[in-house]
């Protein structure tokens, strides 16, 4: 029996992060909403690019191809679109076959305050403001930054890597750090090394991500051949004697990760390069950052990291 949604790890996605809008948008910015409505009912049955989301957003639907019975993910459409020019957002995913049923359409207004209504553990938008707004109010949000799109279909594992601090968990330790600089804040994570981080932004998301790779064990239990789908990592600036309040906590969570990095300083880009993530979160963005411009990057817009 299929999980109700308040039981689903529910991604919200904006238009403009799953879809190339730059040529409407710009209708939109130079000519007004009412040309705007025209260019889009005139581009009706016109397929939308990818966008930088879409390879994610395609991959993680996947998840309930795997568990048709359970169906434990769903992605909703939060668009500041009305329900008019929307559309051709809705004939593009179905053009792509994605399974994307739920919305809401905005006309014009931000969609923010709908996140906790729709249950979404990450609203993905490529508009600042929105995500800024709903992490000001607690929400769990991202702001897709301009990348190249790359979406091998022969590819069918999910890759997602996170950062730490400010991302799953809170920014107390960054706030120790600009403080103290790093031998206080090594002393002070040494200290602390047995007390879990208080959750951060996407701490919820990465919890139960890990209860999806618990469903991935338990049908590799069943099926030798069972070929995984998702793999989760952890790319930090930490290094050893920080790096133990990280496992620590979570492993009071109850939860981990593949593969986790401690890097201590180095570009994490060099990790990057190699990992080939659909999706990194970081909340610094100075990490977010790749000389080929082809990593999916989120910036979290959250804590110390982000104050003048």
């Amino acid at each position: 029996m299929p999980y109700p949604i308040e039981r689903k790890l529910v991604i919200a996605v904006s238009s403009s992060a799953l879809f190339d809008l730059s040529e409407s948008d710009k209708v939109f910015q130079e000519e007004g909403p009412k040309a705007y409505k025209e260019f889009q009912e005139k581009h009706l049955d016109v397929v939308l690019e990818k966008g930088v989301a879409f390879p994610f957003i395609r991959r993680f639907l996947a998840i309930n191809h795997r568990f048709k019975e359970e169906q434990p993910v769903e992605v909703v459409l939060l668009s500041r679109n009305s329900a008019t020019t929307g559309k051709r957002v809705f004939r593009s995913i179905n053009h792509y076959k994605l399974d994307i049923s739920r919305a809401a359409f905005m006309e014009g207004k931000s969609p923010y305050g709908y996140i906790p209504a729709f249950n979404a553990s990450l609203f993905l938008s490529a508009n600042g403001e929105d995500v800024q707004n709903a992490i000001d109010y607690g929400y769990p949000a991202g702001t897709v930054l301009p990348t190249k799109v790359i979406d091998d279909l022969t590819d069918d594992e999910l890759r997602i890597a996170f950062d730490f601090d400010g991302v799953i968990a809170d920014d107390e330790s960054e706030t120790v750090y600009r403080d103290t600089e790093l031998a206080g804040f090594h002393q002070h994570e040494v200290e602390k090394s047995d007390i879990p981080h208080n959750p951060g932004p996407l701490a919820d998301l990465f919890k139960k991500l890990s209860f999806m790779q618990k469903l991935e064990d338990r049908a590799e239990e069943e099926d030798r051949n069972y070929k995984r789908i998702l793999r989760t990592s952890i790319v930090t600036a930490r290094n050893a004697p920080a790096h133990e309040r990280v496992i620590n906590t979570l492993e009071k969570w109850g939860v981990s990760s593949n593969e986790t990095f401690f890097l201590g300083g180095m570009k994490k880009e060099r990790i990057l390069t190699v990992l080939k993530p659909h999706m990194f979160f970081d909340d610094q963005k100075s990490h977010l950052k790749s000389e080929a411009g082809d990593i999916p990057m989120v910036h979290i817009p959250f804590g110390i990291a982000n104050q003048s």
